[in-house]
């Protein structure tokens, strides 16, 4: 007899559904549809890592699950029937890379396409994926999951930055789920006994993924907070900066601005959104630290009096977080990085007024396309008189020199550190103005 599915599974696989459609047809970024997502919301804990867990897998195999699916279905359901698409994508990856049991994949997939009103489509939903459950391994074949899993203009990017070779080795690690990576404010030494984590070279702790991190010990005090393992390396860059008057611009959502107050900075943390701001004063709370919160355009913002050092995370493409965030290798598209470039450059010609005489400028992105990093260092530096490079050094990155490029520049990539879970990719340059 085939098991019976609760009501919660279906409830899952619904907002998986939703959540699914509204990423790949209206251009939503995960994280946030998450977040605002009420049935999503309503799951128990247990329902909403799956949910997590099957949307995550679909979007990083969207590649070979598309590749699959196109040997079997002829014609795609589209407009009002996209939604069965969807569900066959859903179902395709519990059963090519989770693992769910057919009677799971299938029939709750076949349940879902008929509570969706699509029930004329049932048919070939079950017939599609009893087949992918029949021949999953001959249906994948010889596949070539890194190639198959990022878009052409990603691939032609990265090959002319890295090579093929390199290319394949950064879309091979966007394969693999991220670790949880945190930074602590002191005694790396004791929390890393305390979550079981590993002391990483540049001191941010490593543990396991999974969870629900508002339970680990530390949490509540504030000890220590979420960081990518790059991501917590831009404000190091800044060196000692005890008592000085710091900006970090495009602050939210706060791991930066966080660092800069637990090293003993004066911080002013800005973001055009006042939203996503509450997200940073939450996070200081917490961690009982202050800092002075701005809502506005950083690009127009004029304070009263110059800082020794500011700290630009500019927004841009985001294509180094793919391990974190698969949904970005399809949103972006080439037209996202040149209009973001727009906005880098007007902040780079911004921070140098904001800085001053002998301060130091740190400009940082979370992308690996070079038109949102180093062609931003070299346009400003042609530009801007006033600044000159101020290369890194090994000191700089203890553990990760191969992560300084031949200008001097931080340049992580998601292959580096494989053996230890790699990290998101990074750009940052130091810069200080002169008189």
């Amino acid at each position: 007899m085939t098991p019976r599915m609760n009501a919660s599974d279906l409830d899952a696989r619904r907002a998986a559904l939703d959540l699914l459609g509204g990423c790949l047809d209206k251009g939503q970024p995960l994280d946030e549809s998450l977040a605002r997502h009420e049935a999503f919301a309503n799951l128990a804990p247990r329902d909403r890592a799956f949910v997590r867990l099957l949307l995550a897998t679909t979007l990083r195999r969207l590649g070979e699950i598309e590749d699959v699916l196109a040997r079997l279905v002829d014609r795609p359901p589209e407009g009002r029937n996209a939604a069965a698409a969807h569900a066959l994508r859903l179902g395709a990856a519990q059963l090519l890379f989770l693992g769910t049991p057919a009677h799971a994949a299938v029939d709750t997939s076949v349940r879902l396409v008929e509570s969706w009103g699509l029930g004329h489509l049932k048919g070939l939903v079950n017939a599609v994926l009893r087949r992918i459950d029949r021949e999953g391994g001959a249906l994948l074949g010889d596949r070539d999951p890194a190639r198959l899993n990022t878009p052409q203009w990603l691939w032609d990017s990265w090959s002319e930055s890295w090579g093929e070779d390199g290319t394949r080795r950064i879309a091979a690690a966007h394969l693999v789920e991220a670790l949880l990576d945190l930074s602590v404010r002191a005694d790396a030494a004791f929390w890393a006994g305390q979550l079981e984590a590993e002391i990483l070279p540049t001191g941010t702790l490593r543990r396991a993924a999974g969870g629900n991190v508002a339970d680990l010990p530390g949490f509540a005090e504030g000890t220590w907070w979420v960081q990518d393992v790059a991501a917590a390396l831009p404000a190091r860059l800044l060196g000692d900066v005890a008592g000085q008057r710091v900006a970090d611009l495009c602050a939210a959502p706060g791991g930066k601005t966080l660092q800069l107050a637990a090293a003993g900075a004066q911080v002013t943390a800005v973001d055009i959104s006042a939203r996503r701001l509450q997200r940073v004063s939450d996070n200081l709370a917490r961690a009982g630290l202050s800092a002075e919160i701005v809502a506005t355009d950083a690009a127009k913002w004029q304070p009263a009096v110059p800082f020794d050092a500011v700290l630009i995370d500019a927004p841009c493409s985001g294509t180094g977080t793919l391990r974190r965030h698969p949904d970005i290798a399809w949103l972006k598209e080439p037209a996202d990085v040149a209009r973001l470039a727009n906005t880098q450059a007007r902040l780079l010609a911004r921070a140098v007024e904001l800085v001053r005489p002998g301060g130091m400028i740190v400009y940082a992105v979370c992308s690996l396309q070079p038109e949102e990093g180093p062609e931003q260092i070299e346009a400003i530096l042609r530009r801007e008189p006033r600044l000159a490079r101020a290369p890194l050094t090994p000191a700089d990155l203890p553990g990760l020199p191969e992560a300084i490029d031949a200008a001097g520049d931080l340049r992580t990539l998601p292959s580096m550190w494989a053996e230890r879970g790699g990290m998101d990719g990074f750009y940052a340059a130091r810069l200080v103005r002169g008189t």
